[in-house]
């Protein structure tokens, strides 16, 4: 498919949002060549709950092809640790929730403690895509890559929210595995309240990625959700009201002006908390490699 023009991102669903709450924000956070489309009916959702709610595009997102080209990790990085900055000038605490790539960046910032509390969604650790590690190697020789269509997937996600990119440049597949590297490397500097979330039927991502997250994380505080039936943007699946309930439940963790980034001790997690699983969720406790 060819790449779409900037027309294609110029409706209400890929516009950026704040939505003013309570002292509780949520950061939201799309994925790699994706648009916070992916993560507007999320925000509507918890914003109704009474939360704070921000969700961005990051940069060279929701534009072009060539301009997601013209920036890289770096630029990404920064735009959500800004976000992140800005949020806290009207909360108290901020939680960092991520899709696919927005989950490792996510991860990022709860590594670097700036948040309260960091949720993951389909987030790659790592990607099931085996061109990806490679991409450093052929970007020269195959200069964008097209992603491939889909009727299945298609029907299970509402066509009103699905708007990204057609394709991206393969050197960008370089500037992604780089941010999974990073993230990887300082998975047990997280010790704030963490919940990730993945779908048995993600094909995008490794079957043991929100595995691998929690049991390389140090909090004593947290949880995964498992959905059943629905693609990698199961944002805007009909599994979309258990991750709502599962980010309701972490946020309940969190009291207003509470310091998240005090020492934790102990070898077994605790979901502090947490309520009883919902109908149609595996839930699993993860023992902590403290």
């Amino acid at each position: 498919m060819k790449p779409f023009d900037a027309n294609h991102f110029q409706n209400d669903a890929s516009r950026p949002f704040h939505y003013s709450g309570n002292e509780k924000g949520i950061l939201l956070i799309h994925g790699f060549t994706g648009s916070v489309a992916h993560m507007r009916p999320l925000g509507d959702a918890l914003h109704a709950l009474g939360y704070t709610v921000m969700g961005i595009n990051l940069p060279g997102h929701a534009t072009t092809e060539n301009n997601m080209a013209k920036t890289g990790y770096h630029e990404w990085i920064e735009a959500v640790q800004n976000a992140a900055q800005n949020l806290k000038k009207d909360c108290r605490t901020v939680t960092a929730c991520g899709l696919s790539m927005g989950g490792v960046l996510a991860l990022l910032l709860a590594e670097q403690h700036r948040v309260d509390a960091c949720v993951t969604i389909s987030a790659p650790m790592p990607s099931a895509n085996v061109i990806l590690p490679l991409a450093w190697m052929i970007w020269p020789f195959v200069p964008r890559v097209e992603w491939n269509t889909d009727d299945a997937r298609a029907a299970q996600l509402n066509q009103t929210y699905d708007v990204g990119y057609s394709g991206f440049s393969s050197r960008k597949g370089v500037d992604l595995q780089h941010l999974i590297r990073l993230a990887h490397k300082s998975l047990n500097q997280i010790i704030c309240p963490t919940l990730a979330v993945q779908s048995t039927e993600d094909t995008a991502v490794n079957q043991n990625s929100a595995q691998n997250i929690l049991r390389g994380i140090s909090s004593t505080q947290k949880k995964e959700l498992i959905l059943h039936g629905v693609p990698h943007v199961c944002t805007i699946s009909d599994q979309l009201p258990l991750i709502v309930d599962a980010i309701d439940e972490t946020m309940k963790t969190l009291p207003v002006g509470m310091i998240a980034f005090a020492p934790v001790v102990g070898s077994q997690v605790q979901l502090v908390g947490f309520g009883p699983a919902m109908a149609g969720v595996t839930l699993l406790s993860i023992p902590s490699l403290l």
